[in-house]
């Protein structure tokens, strides 16, 4: 027999059983949410825009602040952003799709005429205007995600060909499959240095064009990818994430290892988000990699997300506890009155290869350093931010017991968010300083 869940043991999942009476007098979750987890009392942060939830004001960030590398324009952001219906779920990538699609044209316009440079720049802001238009998509499993994940990469290439810019799509040999990258070649003679960089659960390996070219003015080759769950191996390729990720990187580092102008003594690797949880791991057993960057320092990604669920729904564990149909039942329902908390589990499981809550928990305990970290034996930079909400840097930093250094960027710099977004500049810069002096 099933186990019926009430309305009071929602309620008191939810941590929202002392706000019944909120509930009967017209409080609506559905559009305001979001306001049971904000501190309404305190000074607003000059990150906050004010969207519906926290996320989209960091999202609306990061896309802005791809001006930094010419792949998003203040005004075309500011204006795509300004036409979103927060009430329509699919509004986000209605107006971004519209966008996109217009700088699309634009480009074979200009092309036509013969203005190849003009027509590269359009393609590489619509490449990643089609991407902002999948971060925030409702529907996972639609069909069309495919076709605009292949559009924003025709673009991309359309972009770096027109511009003539040094770097060459690559693809990289995996478990019967090629993952997409791009290789960054720097103007050196004799071999140099190679950076293996990728991102984690939102960004792609296109939004990374900054850190290619930083490499390059200091005289380092750089690859950039898209690995399981990430960008186009997930969208393209169907990949969801794995745990172990050295299976990943050891057929990347055997790539470049192969490339005639690369010093193979002196591999890095960096990770960015979630994929400063991954590369930890994946150096532990790689040893071939002479650096890593993890940015932020991850030590257990299960904690972080798990966490914030835990936040969401007292005595998370004792819930989970009672078996998978019951949870199951438990956050369907959570979901439904939280539309963040929907998209979230949703896009998550997508991301992880499951098809329901419970197993998602389950998978996501497996994303741990714990077990490894003694492993790492290569010089280690572990990067912070003073608001990061993703970071356990400190911890790891502290766990690691190979050469390591500690990186904190801070308010004073703004650049104290997760990833230093806002802030690619003096991100750039500090790390690749690290990176100068290293190696």
């Amino acid at each position: 027999m099933k186990e019926k869940i009430t309305r009071r043991e929602l309620l008191k999942s939810l941590g929202l059983l002392s706000g019944v009476l909120l509930l009967n007098n017209g409080v609506n979750m559905n559009s305001d949410s979001v306001n049971f987890f904000k501190n309404q009392k305190r000074e607003k942060h000059w990150y906050e825009f004010g969207f519906i939830d926290p996320i989209l004001d960091q999202v609306f960030l990061y896309y802005l602040n791809h001006s930094w590398q010419k792949l998003a324009d203040v005004g075309e952001v500011l204006q795509t952003v300004s036409k979103v219906d927060m009430s329509n779920p699919y509004s986000w990538a209605e107006e971004w799709m519209k966008t996109s699609e217009r700088l699309e044209n634009l480009a074979k316009e200009f092309e036509s005429n013969g203005h190849n440079i003009s027509a590269g720049e359009c393609y590489l802001r619509s490449s990643n205007y089609f991407i902002a238009a999948l971060h925030r998509y409702p529907n996972p499993y639609d069909k069309k995600i495919k076709k605009i994940a292949i559009r924003s990469f025709n673009n991309y290439k359309s972009g770096i060909k027109l511009l003539k810019l040094p770097i060459e799509v690559v693809n990289i040999p995996y478990e019967g499959k090629n993952l997409p990258g791009y290789l960054f070649k720097a103007n050196v003679k004799g071999k140099a240095p190679i950076l293996i960089v990728h991102q984690g659960r939102d960004g792609w390996a296109e939004q990374c064009k900054y850190i290619g070219e930083a490499a390059n003015k200091r005289g380092m080759h750089c690859l950039i990818f898209d690995g399981p769950g990430i960008g186009k191996g997930l969208r393209i390729l169907g990949l969801p994430f794995r745990p172990d990720w050295e299976k990943v990187i050891t057929p990347v580092v055997d790539f470049v290892s192969n490339l005639k102008f690369v010093d193979r003594k002196r591999i890095g690797l960096m990770g960015i988000s979630m994929g400063g949880s991954l590369t930890p791991r994946a150096v532990a057993f790689e040893k071939r990699i002479s650096f890593c960057i993890a940015n932020p320092g991850v030590y257990r990604w299960s904690d972080i997300i798990i966490g914030y669920l835990n936040q969401m729904i007292s005595d998370f564990e004792t819930q989970l506890e009672k078996g998978r149909e019951y949870f199951n039942r438990l956050i369907s329902q959570v979901a439904e009155k939280i539309p963040l908390i929907k998209w979230g589990i949703a896009d998550t499981m997508w991301k992880h290869g499951v098809d329901n809550p419970y197993d998602l928990i389950i998978e996501l305990k497996k994303y741990t350093n714990e077990d490894v970290v003694d492993k790492i034996k290569c010089k280690f930079l572990v990067v912070d931010s003073e608001k990061d909400e993703f970071s356990q840097a400190k911890l790891l930093y502290e766990k690691l017991k190979c050469p390591k250094d500690y990186l904190l960027f801070t308010e004073k710099e703004a650049a104290e968010l997760h990833c230093q977004t806002g802030s690619l500049g003096i991100s750039e810069e500090r790390i690749f300083n690290w990176v100068e002096k290293n190696y």
